[in-house]
């Protein structure tokens, strides 16, 4: 499963690929494939290089462990993250190590850690799919994930799989054309809401 994106200015290959897939094939992520992507998180820049991301992982072939991370789900992501390969839990760390004083930058530098880990995943031939939709509480307790820490989302991991094993709401979600707001919706210069000149929609 392809699903390129179109834009409207020359991207790399990595970033036109990466793609967040609900269908995913049955084949298994190994322990060195998972060290790699990892790998990638860790070489995210940070604010301070202070790093405050944290990640649980569950491997489907860890049946237990998996239904575990898959309790946290919400219906709808559950009935097809269950087929990823890997489901990972990303964590903040609220407050700066060395001073304690609020981290405001952490989602952010999460974000940089996981997006470095959807891209190295996509140069592997593999795929990402991140998940707000679930039950924050119930995975701080299940986890027991400490004060000071802040679940950010679920992502699942694997190859990419056939589309019509989906049901068929997803299915259509799926192979859908990806459609993104256009650069003068988002970017600009001298006040907000002034477009910055020869962008381009």
């Amino acid at each position: 499963m392809e699903n390129p994106a179109r834009p409207s200015h020359p991207i790399h290959d990595l970033i036109a690929n990466r793609f967040s897939p609900r269908a995913f094939g049955a084949e298994q992520v190994t322990a060195e494939q998972l060290a790699q992507v990892l790998e990638a998180a860790r070489w995210a820049a940070s604010c301070f290089n202070e790093q405050p991301w944290s990640y649980i992982v569950s491997m489907r072939a860890q049946t237990d462990a998996f239904e575990v991370m898959l309790s946290c789900l919400v219906d709808w992501n559950r009935q097809w993250a269950s087929r990823a390969s890997v489901l990972v839990l990303s964590v903040a760390r609220t407050t700066f190590a060395a001073s304690g004083q609020v981290n405001r930058h952490a989602w952010h530098d999460v974000g940089q850690a996981s997006m470095a880990m959807a891209i190295q995943a996509t140069a592997m031939g593999l795929r990402v799919h991140s998940m707000a939709g679930f039950d924050v509480e119930r995975a701080r307790h299940l986890y027991r994930i400490p004060e000071g820490y802040e679940p950010v989302a679920v992502m699942a991991l694997g190859y990419p799989g056939d589309p019509s094993t989906l049901p068929e709401k997803l299915r259509v979600r799926e192979l859908a054309e990806r459609t993104r707001k256009p650069l003068s919706e988002f970017v600009f210069a001298g006040a907000w809401g002034e477009r910055l000149p020869g962008l381009g929609d």
